[in-house]
């Protein structure tokens, strides 16, 4: 006989778990026995949200599921942080309390259904009722998360904090080492279909590369690269699709879509064929299907066979692993047709030069307060090349989506629709490549969602710099109010999304971390370099335009 406790703890162990991120008090028990029984860290943040989005920064650096756990009062707020996982394919696995059965209906403390919530952000949702069942449920959890797609699953644990991993039976400890890690399957591709996709960028004037985060799970970055050098193909990619592909090779135009680089959006607008790899096809992608605009020539590459075709009608369709099936297309592919697309990679190189110097007075604006471009051009050159830089969305997605240039090597992740994720999830990738240097980007807006767990980073040693774009308001929304407003806000719409001045290098530095305050765009460079080479959590608060708005997507 063994306890629930001992047997989830190695079976953690097993897996290869190394860090939990977890808000108290839950799975108390197996608490105690991941310190006995392994060396995995136990992190202790500020709140359930923050635990989700540490746990899916990890995910997404390592490759590996994140784990992240909350007592039944938090649940709703975890499922609530899954969001952003789901939304972004990442292998994330919540444990959390739930009701006793023995005592469902009775208004039992702080009991409330938490299992809906967590329906539609989860691909596997389920209760462990029965201390018996913690091997199988745990087995399933891991196989799910990092299977097909990937995505979070979710585990209630019977008890308000999980306690029936105090109960005992006679259970085996055994795991799956095939579903350690993303992908645990390689899929092939029917061959005809294969055959009939090279054939198809072979004969194309004008073809392009549009690349998704699914390339990232595949790991099959080099492959798009080694297929667009070969066919000399333009590649775009989409924001989570970002670190494909190096922003200085001559096949790179730029993310495409919502939060785009204008030379992207170009390219594909202007293209005769479309090869969509990896990425859903979703609204922010191809800025609501308008780029490339529906009923373009286009073929996909899917894991997800429910995403193949899902937004444009296809001339190809590929269910199966990109990797594989990138390198199966290598080795068909006719390198002598690449010089009949000579004059599309010329003018696709002109429309990215034409960009560059379009912005080029902003990428490099002496202007205080600071220029968000000059922010964009100072980390481009700066964040090492392992560096992992973490990105928010609204403003800062839209900055560093157009106007960082990531290069090879380095790891890009960013937010996939929640405001505030970055700062957390920064944390969560350090942990998940602790010998990487991990820059995060975030506006003041989302800095303050999480403020609070400066104080994890320095209490767990959580070695990260974080730039905050600090314009004192969330001026991603003035567009908006102005069109509210009939074009003119009045003093007291600029309460909506305005805020007040804060220095939040000060605010760091009483939480224990160090605290650098930039205001003129000459010091930022040397601020950053000093961050990197500190030994405890850095926050360089850069002050910057209010007036200072990302630029719109274009469509053609």
């Amino acid at each position: 006989m063994t306890t629930g406790a001992q047997v989830l703890a190695r079976m953690l162990d097993l897996y290869e778990v190394t860090h939990i991120f977890a808000v108290p008090a839950v799975l108390r028990r197996t608490m105690a026995e991941l310190e006995f029984l392994t060396d995995i860290k136990r992190i202790r943040p500020h709140g359930e949200k923050p635990a989700a989005y540490m746990a899916d920064g990890f995910a997404r650096v390592s490759g590996k599921p994140g784990l992240c756990m909350a007592q039944v009062i938090g649940a709703q707020n975890l499922a609530a942080g899954l969001r952003d996982a789901h939304l972004a394919h990442s292998p994330v696995i919540a444990f959390t309390g739930g009701r006793d059965p023995n005592n469902k209906y009775r208004k039992v403390y702080q009991e409330v259904d938490d299992l809906p919530s967590f329906d539609t952000v989860t691909k596997f949702n389920a209760t462990v009722d029965k201390v018996e069942r913690i091997p199988d449920m745990v087995r399933q959890a891991f196989r799910v998360a990092v299977s097909g797609s990937p995505g979070p699953v979710h585990l209630q644990f019977a008890g308000n904090e999980g306690q029936i991993d105090l109960g005992e039976a006679d259970m085996d400890v055994i795991v799956d080492d095939l579903f350690k890690a993303v992908p645990p399957f390689r899929p092939a591709g029917d061959a005809s279909a294969i055959q009939a996709a090279v054939r198809a960028l072979e004969t194309a004037e004008r073809p392009v590369i549009v690349a998704g985060g699914g390339v990232r799970h595949s790991r099959a970055g080099a492959e798009v690269v080694a297929l667009a050098e070969a066919l000399a193909i333009p590649v775009a990619t989409s924001l989570n699709g970002k670190d494909t592909i190096a922003a200085s090779h001559p096949m790179s135009v730029g993310v495409v879509g919502s939060y785009s680089r204008s030379s992207a959006n170009s390219v594909v607008a202007a293209a005769d064929l479309v090869l969509f790899i990896g990425t859903e096809t979703g609204g922010m992608t191809t800025h609501f299907w308008q780029v490339p605009e529906v009923g373009r020539r286009a073929m996909q590459i899917d894991i997800d066979p429910e995403a193949l075709g899902r937004n444009y009608p296809l001339e190809v369709a590929i269910q199966a692993d990109a990797k594989t099936t990138l390198a199966a297309m290598i080795d068909l592919a006719d390198p002598s047709t690449a010089s009949r697309r000579a004059s599309w990679i010329s003018d696709a190189q002109s429309r990215v030069a034409a960009w560059r110097t379009e912005f080029e007075p902003l990428l490099t604006s002496d202007q205080a307060p600071i220029r968000p471009e000059r922010l964009a051009s100072e980390l481009s050159s700066l964040v090492p090349d392992d560096g992992v830089f973490v990105v928010d969305t609204g403003h800062a997605g839209m900055w560093m989506g157009g106007m960082y240039d990531v290069r090879a090597g380095q790891t890009y992740i960013r937010s996939a629709g929640h405001l505030g994720w970055a700062f957390p999830a920064s944390l969560g990738a350090k942990c998940a490549a602790p010998d990487r240097p991990v820059v995060c980007f975030t506006g003041d807006s989302g800095f303050l969602y999480h403020i609070g767990d400066i104080e994890t980073a320095v209490r767990s040693k959580i070695n990260t710099v974080t730039v905050v774009n600090n314009n004192s308001s969330g001026n991603q929304s003035k567009r908006g109010f102005d069109r509210a407003y009939g074009g003119e806000q009045t003093d007291q719409a600029g309460e909506l999304w305005k805020f007040t001045e804060l220095n939040f290098a000060k605010i760091a530095e009483d939480m224990g971390a160090i605290g650098i305050r930039v205001e003129r765009p000459g010091d930022f460079g040397p601020a950053l370099e000093r961050a990197l080479e500190m030994d405890r959590p850095v926050i360089i608060d850069t002050v910057t335009d209010i007036d200072a708005l990302a630029p719109l997507a274009v469509t053609s």
